[in-house]
């Protein structure tokens, strides 16, 4: 095959990919009777990376609303999050839960 031959067939094979941002999804914790104000502001802080003021704010929408959005990640880092609330919440005897929903 001749050089320029060459170039056609490797102009030809180019393919162009583009990627999808990855879907968010919103990770909700969920009021109870028995979980600390203190405690939940506490993981808002730790797991979710929440200044004290947004972690109280958070906080208070949760204790008003029933439940309230501690963030927004693609799914495996929300499903992580989720994992640690709950694991660290029973470690410390509080039925604290949460949910992820797609946002």
């Amino acid at each position: 095959m001749t050089e320029q031959g060459n170039a056609n067939v490797q102009a030809s094979t180019s393919t162009q990919t583009t990627i999808d941002e990855p879907s968010m999804y919103n990770v909700y914790l969920l009021n109870d009777d028995y979980t600390p104000m203190d405690f939940v502001t506490e993981i808002l802080k730790t797991i979710f990376r929440k200044s004290s003021e947004d972690a109280e704010t958070v906080m208070l929408k949760i204790h008003e609303d029933g439940k309230g959005i501690a963030g927004t990640y693609p799914h495996e880092i929300a499903e992580q999050k989720a994992i640690e609330t709950t694991s660290q919440a029973r470690s410390q005897g509080h039925p604290l839960n949460c949910t992820i929903e797609k946002a």
